[in-house]
């Protein structure tokens, strides 16, 4: 390859990232200028501006009132304690799905509180009171199943279940019973 040759190729190459670069950027562009976009970007950009703000303002009022050591301490605490209940919850969760499915029906309910368990897991290990509290409400099952069916009767989510009928009886079989015996060992065969 010649040098005006590489150079050539160098120069096709920079205008094909050039091109997804530009494609890139205006599938972004209208991602987040429609107008589901700027909900969500709206919705987001508020999420990740309130909540810490609302958690640095309960740790301060907090540690003032007992002291920083009590307040790390707190914390730390109550991410302990919320990991505990939530492996608890998550056994419960997973024998209820298993049970759903051996009865032949689909799971929709224990799915969805495996989400809401999962979120709520990140919720309590995000340090602050906050998301502490908003975790250990998702943790009472009362609660996030009630916010589930709530969803379900709100129409956000439709699923269609298909049982399998399985018979473990046997129709028609005709069962014959034998023995194996091996050629070289049994001296009745030669």
């Amino acid at each position: 390859m010649t040098a005006v040759q590489k150079e050539s190729f160098i120069v096709f190459l920079l205008q094909i990232i050039k091109n997804l670069k530009r494609d890139l950027f205006v599938s972004i562009y209208k991602i987040l200028f429609s107008k589901l976009g700027k909900r969500m970007f709206r919705s987001l950009f508020i999420l990740f501006l309130l909540v810490p703000l609302i958690e640095i303002y309960f740790l301060i009022q907090v540690g003032n009132m007992i002291g920083a050591g009590w307040t790390v301490f707190l914390v730390v605490a109550t991410a302990v304690l919320g990991a505990g209940l939530l492996r608890r919850q998550g056994f419960n969760t997973l024998q209820r799905a298993q049970s759903s499915m051996a009865r032949g029906e689909v799971p929709a309910i224990a799915m969805l509180e495996g989400v809401a368990l999962l979120f709520s897991g990140a919720l309590l290990l995000t340090p602050g009171f906050f998301t502490d509290i908003i975790g250990f409400i998702l943790l009472v099952p009362i609660i996030r199943q009630g916010m589930i069916k709530r969803f379900f009767s709100m129409g956000q989510f439709s699923f269609y279940s298909q049982t399998m009928n399985t018979s473990h009886g046997h129709s028609e079989s005709t069962i014959i019973e034998g023995e194996v015996v091996d050629s070289e060992n049994d001296s009745r065969l030669n």
